[in-house]
């Protein structure tokens, strides 16, 4: 009865991460290229019993569970037009590379871009936005009508030369395994080793997505789902309770016992 404590009060604590999980998701239904998280959990181990040679299998009964990893989910999301010139959405793999303030390189699927006053094209936060090379994308002061095309090539009109100038191409990365990447908050994520090697390119070659100019990609969050997982956690965890008050009820009733 002790054991099952512990296992039905594990199984509370689990249900409540996976509430803060749902809660999260559904708090990030609207930002721009969110991708929805869920609670993997295992079991714990287990106390053998009885076993032996004799036996149809070993006797053995489980600790509770707990939380193993939080999986994401990069499934596209859907797309909306804002007919922001500046702004991007990734169609297929990959990842806006950006520049952080410490120098260190991120990945973003928000393509809320901008120009800063310098003329860098950057993203909401301000950080700028790293072309196929690796390298800042600068606009020319004085610049106009600056486009973004498909292919990621950013260009500007010259009203001397009655032209269009390119000044660089936004480039992309691809992962083995984008689960394995880390959330950094502010729409980031940062490379690790379990998200396997890095593939740089430009949109639509090696594999890589191409952009859509003048929309953004939503948050693949499916609301319906995410309130029927909650109900689920809210229900698991009333069970888990319950078996607690039982294993608690029972322990009280041996208390009780007299001579």
């Amino acid at each position: 009865m002790i054991r099952a404590l512990y296992a039905a009060a594990s199984g509370m604590a689990a249900q409540q991460l996976q509430t803060d999980v749902i809660a999260n998701n559904l708090a990030n239904v609207n930002t721009p290229g969110y991708k929805a998280s869920r609670a993997a959990f295992e079991d714990l181990l287990y106390q053998e019993l009885q076993a032996g040679p004799d036996t149809p299998g070993p006797l053995q009964l489980g600790n509770g569970v707990r939380l193993a990893a939080t999986q994401r989910s990069f499934q596209q999301g859907s797309l909306t037009r804002t007919g922001e010139p500046l702004h991007v959405a990734i169609q297929g793999p990959g990842f806006l590379r950006v520049r952080r303030e410490d120098g260190t390189e991120a990945y973003t699927r928000d393509g809320s871009l901008g120009l800063s006053g310098a003329g860098q094209l950057v993203t909401a936060q301000g950080l700028l936005v790293l072309s196929e090379f690796g390298t800042p994308i600068v606009v020319p002061s004085g610049a106009t009508d600056v486009q973004i095309g498909s292919d990621g090539l950013v260009t500007y009109w010259d009203s001397q030369a009655q032209q269009r100038v390119p000044v660089g191409r936004i480039g992309l990365a691809s992962f083995v395994n984008p689960g394995g990447l880390l959330a950094l908050g502010g729409n980031l994520y940062q490379a690790t080793p379990n998200a396997g090697a890095i593939q740089y390119g430009a949109p639509g070659q090696n594999g890589l997505g191409t952009l859509l100019p003048g929309h953004l990609e939503n948050s693949n969050v499916e609301v319906v789902t995410e309130m029927v997982n909650l109900i689920v956690a809210q229900r698991v965890y009333e069970l888990n309770s319950r078996a607690l008050q039982s294993a608690d009820e029972m322990l009280g009733m041996v208390n009780q016992l007299r001579r």
